[in-house]
């Protein structure tokens, strides 16, 4: 692909996104206008998570992902 393809491609993906947020805001325009308000969140879906620290046994045999085993430097 030439640099010129590659900008159109461009060119057209964002129009494509400023006819999408447009859309998107004609939506949320109308809505406001018919005094509806945006669908809650569907609460079952939501996980809670526990404000207390984790096991630290859960971590025991595990390398940390990107940076390596622990007893190894890296180069």
């Amino acid at each position: 692909m030439s640099l010129q393809d590659d900008l159109n491609a461009v060119r057209r993906n964002l129009d494509e996104l400023t006819r999408k947020v447009e859309q998107l805001e004609k939506q949320a325009s109308r809505q406001k206008a018919e005094g509806g308000r945006p669908a809650a969140p569907d609460s079952s879906r939501m996980v809670t998570i526990p404000d207390a620290p984790y096991d630290s046994a859960l971590w025991t045999d595990s390398d940390d992902e990107g940076l390596g085993a622990r007893d190894r430097r890296a180069p």
